[in-house]
């Protein structure tokens, strides 16, 4: 398995391009799946329902931070402003095969400045609505499934402007979502880590818009204190390439960062688990002038049934 793994990061790192949305559209890439807490193990389901907070208003480009505007576009990005809930329902059918079902609720507010003829026109977008769901099975390491299409692409704000596309809650498209995913204990006592990638590949375009490439490499360890409390600490790397079509903007999409997560989760009874995240990017690389954010936070709480 293990050399199985390093194969698949090895193909996928390889043609992967770099991440990010020039607008800010952003959701946590840290972990929370079942076996990474600390959680059960015997088959069953589960439910988790997180909570995640992203405030993006650092412009950059490329690995330097820059002045609002000082790399002039059509549209200067100011800030997006995202609080999202995703709520997964999780079956393993037995030590082999597992099916998990997620949809996210979005909730985003954004501001950019419209430069037209001299002048700086502030236009904002604050909705929410019901994002892409994914529908994804497990093998033996092996993952699989589907990027539905479910969220809305064709949102205006209250003077009727279309926002841009890497903006919308949805993609509009399908993707494939392809990787594999392994788990640990470690010769010390009560440590165990843990290693995933998830390639997803949208399979066709929509209304002119055709989203990045996605690669998400997620490692981390995890600590149990005792019955109840277990430390954790990841390291996620999201790389995107540049979206394509007549309704994209290539130029200023695509890009790589990675975060430092440390977590803690707490077994609030024998059925339900509560934990919380904090992220830091320490490495950040976008193509052209977007804006990126200084920290992002998860909290959410599974339980079994």
């Amino acid at each position: 398995m293990k050399s199985i793994f390093a194969a698949a990061v090895a193909l996928t790192l390889a043609y992967a391009m770099p991440a990010h949305s020039s607008c800010g559209s952003a959701f946590c890439t840290i972990n929370t799946s079942w076996d990474v807490q600390g959680g059960w193990s015997e088959p069953g389901a589960r439910l988790d329902l997180r909570y995640e907070s992203i405030t993006q208003d650092r412009p950059r480009s490329g690995s330097r931070g820059v002045a609002l505007g000082e790399i002039r576009r059509h549209h200067d990005e100011v800030s997006t402003r995202n609080r999202n809930w995703l709520g997964t329902f999780d079956y393993a059918f037995d030590d082999d095969w597992g099916l998990s079902v997620s949809a996210p609720l979005v909730e985003r507010e954004h501001l950019h400045t419209h430069n037209h003829q001299g002048q700086q026109l502030p236009e904002a977008w604050d909705f929410r609505a019901a994002g892409d769901a994914r529908v994804l099975a497990r093998y033996q390491g092996f993952n699989f499934g589907l990027k539905l299409p479910t969220g809305r692409f064709n949102l205006r704000n209250s003077e009727g402007e279309l926002a841009e596309r890497s903006l919308q809650p949805g993609s509009g498209t399908t993707d494939a979502l392809l990787g594999v995913h392994t788990s640990h204990s470690l010769p010390l006592q009560d440590l165990s880590w843990f290693a995933q990638v998830l390639l997803q590949l949208p399979l066709n375009n929509r209304d002119g818009y055709r989203p990045g490439r996605r690669l998400g490499i997620d490692t981390g360890i995890r600590y149990d204190l005792g019955e109840q409390w277990s430390l954790m600490l990841q390291a996620n790397a999201l790389l995107r390439g540049r979206d394509r079509g007549v309704q994209a903007e290539p130029e200023d999409t695509g890009g790589s960062a990675l975060w430092i997560g440390p977590g803690a989760s707490y077994a609030a009874t024998r059925d339900m688990r509560v934990y919380a995240f904090l992220q830091v990017p320490v490495a950040q690389y976008v193509n052209g002038v977007q804006i990126t954010a200084r920290k992002a936070a998860v909290v959410g709480i599974s339980a079994r049934f």
